[in-house]
């Protein structure tokens, strides 16, 4: 009878290790298939949501870092499963390649910048075009920054001078060359200095530099600053350079600053601006970035108060300007309106 019973016991355990093993394989094959629906759409939200939304912003001396942070506040305060954050970055084609590389989700860039990244033209040696639109906020004025006393008038009078020209592969950058090659003019004519607004300002000031290049939104924070302390110009642009550029450049539109932009300003300023625009990767779930937009449309007040600029962040103008294709979740609420 005892031996019976082992057997039988024993047989029971048997059955029971192997539901336990077949339940721990189903449960095996189940993590994997959520695993997989999260590999191409984020890290670990529902239907391939992320979770952790990264913003690329720009230096925080300028305007991109301000919005930036605004917009990561409200997505992360107004849409559930999404941790939202805006860090400083090298702005436009710093954040073009890191987006494109799957680094973010969201990054600020120039217009220009979007659309030559996915031409694979100018600063891009190939085709990056891993990103799409949301909108575009506000114009980026192309500010050529001086003393008042430098003795620099025009664009010409920069050859054989010290200048900033932005920090390397911004879009900052990328407009000092085309408007040096608008004047016949090269790095190799100027003591070219790479460097992002809020260091340029401070070596303004310091006499270490004589000019600098400085595309932002107006008034630019790290301008302000240097203009509160000593009195400055910006210097302008000829009208047929003007035409020039918007010829060869369509995304360049002529911008007028007047003396009262800045402190200690008391001239006006022609020059070229571009569109400041949100971008996002391409890959992100359709619903998850209709739920993003909506909720930065639904709370621009906080832009608002975060940069004056964010001020011009509107549904009637959020694709003037757009230079690439809108990613199809803003593009749904777009078509709600």
């Amino acid at each position: 009878m005892d031996i019976v019973y082992m057997k039988k016991q024993g047989g029971d355990c048997v059955k029971k290790y192997i539901g336990i093993l077949a339940v721990m394989l189903s449960l095996g094959f189940l993590l994997a298939a959520c695993g997989d629906n999260n590999e191409n759409g984020g890290e670990d939200g529902a239907d391939g949501w992320v979770e952790n939304v990264t913003i690329l912003t720009g230096g925080e001396n300028g305007v991109y870092f301000p919005l930036g942070v605004a917009m990561a506040e409200i997505m992360d305060e107004n849409v559930d499963g999404v941790s939202a954050t805006g860090v400083a970055s090298g702005a436009s084609v710093v954040n073009s390649n890191e987006l494109n590389d799957g680094e973010a989700e969201f990054a600020l860039v120039q217009n220009d910048i979007a659309y030559n990244a996915h031409q694979g033209e100018k600063m891009f040696e190939e085709v990056v075009d891993g990103f799409s639109g949301v909108f575009t906020i506000y114009p980026e004025t192309i500010q050529i920054v001086t003393l008042a006393d430098s003795g620099i008038q025009t664009v010409e009078d920069l050859e054989g001078k010290r200048v900033a020209v932005g920090d390397v592969g911004s879009g900052t950058e990328a407009n000092a060359k085309q408007i040096l090659e608008a004047h016949d003019i090269t790095y190799d004519d100027i003591s070219a200095e790479w460097m992002g607004f809020g260091d340029a300002s401070t070596n303004l000031q310091d006499g270490n530099i004589d000019a600098a290049f400085v595309t932002a939104g107006t008034p630019t924070g790290s301008i302000q600053e240097l203009a509160a302390s000593t009195d400055i110009r910006i210097v302008s642009i000829s009208s047929d350079k003007i035409d020039q550029l918007e010829e060869e450049y369509p995304y360049y539109t002529r911008e007028e600053l007047d003396e009262n932009t800045y402190e200690n300003f008391d001239a006006t300023a022609t020059t070229v601006a571009v569109q400041a625009m949100l971008v996002v990767r391409s890959d992100l779930p359709e619903d998850q970035v209709y739920e993003l937009t909506k909720s930065i449309f639904e709370n621009t007040e906080a832009m608002e108060n975060a940069h004056e600029r964010g001020k011009d962040l509107t549904i009637d103008t959020a694709q003037n300007g757009m230079s690439i294709d809108l990613h199809p979740g803003a593009e749904k609420y777009y078509n709600e309106q």
